[in-house]
């Protein structure tokens, strides 16, 4: 029988891992932490019974991705909930721009924006679930939807600054910068509107959901059905060496690129290996996770509706801050994401105590403590909210990298998400998921589509696998071989 072992059980690792299974192959997973889930886990922190998720916590490009319109997680216990108000970005005057679920509701409560908002998402929106099956996978081939692709990809081009400059009105123009700051890329770059359009338009198609009891649900439910169809699954596990892997046909890595030098050594081809340790990361995320008696006291009374408050008052603002952590300078005002999951999932909240999840936008293997400055953040907007904190926990980039070794510098990102490397992957190629060693795949975020909990790139990455398992290619075990392929 055909065996196949992947290295990591973050969601790209997982639906690396199904999309083998699917296809009859005996799967086992190997994971270095004692929970799998990788960005996706969740836990209690600060009080009993208070469940804040560990990084990835909102999921508008998860919901409809190809994958889980494909495999069915809801009859594996996976359920999705929806706040209100997906997202708020308030602005010092009291006012704010409000996303909701509606093209036509955003639009309308955009005022002078409407027509523009209109413009960018109804026809994407209209077609995203074809556009998703392009933007879903590497950008540099023949794409099976061209018309929707480019009308998608004129704008998502451009830089996120100077799309902006067509917004008449500050609620819409900091709204969008909010949203493409997701990037964590100075948004006067090329390219930088691309993964703020993408985020929006897969949210309006499908809401910026939350899974019910926390993310940490995504990869327990993609567990159950790997298991379903043979997959196993060990924990605890840290690979250091392609020696230590269980004889496999196949192999696919759920990690960074410059781990995976590391971890293969002189077998990679030597310019692949180059390009490996070469990789690019990008600036890193300062979390503090709060429980809050009450809630948030926002000052813009949509926030206290709104699953996502984005907090980086005007697109002038956010775009310096972006800036200064791209340089290596930490901002006086970091750009801060505010997530309020409780308030589509109640179950996570204690009584009136509430989970607040943050984390604030600082330079690469940024080593002071930015809690203050997250702090300062929420009080900006939401006056005496330092009063109504009963507990805090805080984790530093540093912190997320030891946690988590994909998490380079707190780079949550996986790679900073520059033109080259949003384009290929961690090196300039048309097949950013082979490595040059037969049988050995990449598969983790720093591989096209890029980050999120889609788990696209371990479905890309197994695709190709599958392709090659069943093509004139013929080599031998995947552990063992040392004949390389062509780069």
């Amino acid at each position: 029988m055909t065996t196949a072992t992947v290295v990591g059980s973050g969601p790209n690792g997982l639906a690396a891992a199904l999309i083998l299974a699917l296809a009859g192959i005996e799967v086992t997973v190997l994971e270095a932490a004692g929970t799998i889930g990788g960005g996706t886990r969740s836990h209690e922190a600060i009080v009993p019974g208070l469940l804040h998720d560990h990084c990835s916590a909102i999921h508008p490009m998860a919901v409809g991705s190809p994958l889980f319109r494909r495999i069915d997680l809801e009859r594996y216990g996976l359920r999705w909930a929806r706040p209100e108000l997906d997202c708020v970005h308030p602005l010092d005057d009291g006012s704010a721009g409000v996303l909701h679920r509606s093209v036509g509701d955003t639009a309308v409560g955009l005022g002078d924006d409407e027509r523009l908002w209109r413009l960018l998402f109804e026809g994407p929106v209209a077609g995203y679930d074809d556009l998703g099956t392009d933007i879903m996978r590497p950008l540099l081939r023949i794409p099976r939807h061209p018309f929707r692709l480019a009308r998608f990809g004129i704008p998502a081009a451009a830089p996120a600054a100077l799309l902006a400059r067509a917004f008449r009105t500050d609620q819409g123009r900091a709204l969008f910068g909010g949203v493409a700051a997701h990037a964590f890329h100075p948004l006067d770059r090329p390219l930088s509107a691309s993964i703020g359009l993408g985020i929006l338009t897969a949210g309006h198609r499908y809401g910026w959901a939350v899974a019910v009891g926390g993310s940490q649900r995504i990869a327990d439910t993609m567990a159950t059905a790997l298991a379903d169809h043979g997959g196993t699954i060990e924990t605890g596990v840290r690979v250091r060496s392609a020696a230590e892997l269980p004889p496999s046909d196949i192999i696919v890595w759920d990690v960074a690129p410059t781990a995976l030098a590391e971890i293969l050594g002189d077998r990679l081809p030597p310019r692949i290996a180059a390009a490996y340790r070469r990789f690019r990361y990008g600036p890193g995320a300062f979390k503090v996770d709060f429980a809050v008696e009450g809630g948030v006291p926002w000052t813009a009374a949509a926030a206290r509706r709104a699953g996502t408050v984005h907090l980086g008052g005007p697109f002038a603002e956010i775009a310096a801050g972006e800036r200064d952590i791209h340089a290596g300078r930490m901002p006086a005002r970091p750009f801060v994401l505010v997530g309020q999951q409780y308030l589509a999932d109640p179950q996570r909240s204690v009584g009136s105590v509430h989970p607040v999840w943050t984390y604030a936008h600082v330079p690469h293997g940024y080593t002071g403590d930015a809690t203050e400055a997250v702090i300062a953040q929420i009080e900006r907007f939401a006056p005496g909210f330092r009063e109504q904190v009963v507990g805090l926990s805080h984790r530093s980039p540093v912190g997320f990298a030891d946690d988590n070794p994909n998490f380079v510098g707190g780079n949550i990102m996986t790679g900073a998400k520059d033109i080259p490397q949003l384009l290929f992957g961690p090196r300039k190629t048309l097949r950013p998921y082979d490595i040059g060693i037969p049988g050995h795949y990449l598969c983790s975020a720093a591989t096209p589509p890029g980050p999120g909990a889609h788990g696209m790139c371990g479905v890309n990455a197994a695709e190709r696998a599958l392709r090659r398992l069943r093509g004139p290619l013929t080599h031998r075990d995947a552990t063992t071989s040392t004949t390389r392929s062509t780069p």
